[in-house]
């Protein structure tokens, strides 16, 4: 597997991305001025990781997904990583995560990485999308948020 920046010219793997977050509207606002990373694996787009500047010191994973058939072999693990490295490399000094309260396998991966989690935005997914999402049998309401001193 070979872990890259998306190019200029290539369009962006809207399954995965979609996959992450089910509003194109919100990833369309955020995806031009982020630097996007892909996994590949036998000429295969697999990953991805999309790192939104917020200010000169902090950046935030908007979205990382993995496709469903190769979910649990450590893509997700190798994209943070790549994705702590690029923002040292760039001279960030925190990363930010959120996911939604009812992400628990994402939850651990993050704290399994490093994240420590900092806060609640309460009712987040209700206010930001018009259907309601359920993981797990539990209904993603709250955005929990995560943070990294890198």
């Amino acid at each position: 597997m070979v872990i890259r920046s998306l190019k200029n010219d290539e369009q962006p793997p809207w399954d995965l991305l979609l996959l992450a977050d089910p509003s194109e509207e919100l990833v369309s606002a955020y995806l031009n001025d982020s630097f996007c990373y892909v996994a590949d694996l036998d000429n295969s787009v697999v990953g991805i990781i999309v790192l939104f500047p917020k200010s000169e010191d902090i950046i935030e994973v908007m979205n990382i997904a993995v496709s469903e058939y190769i979910q649990g072999k450590g893509i997700g693990s190798k994209l943070i990583k790549h994705g702590i490295e690029a923002a040292k490399e760039k001279g960030f000094k925190t990363v930010e995560i959120g996911t939604g309260n009812s992400s628990i396998s994402q939850l651990a991966l993050y704290q399994k990485a490093g994240f420590r989690i900092v806060g609640i935005d309460q009712d987040f997914f209700v206010r930001h999308y018009p259907e309601p999402i359920y993981e797990h049998g539990i209904q993603c309401r709250d955005m929990i948020r995560l943070s990294m001193q890198i």
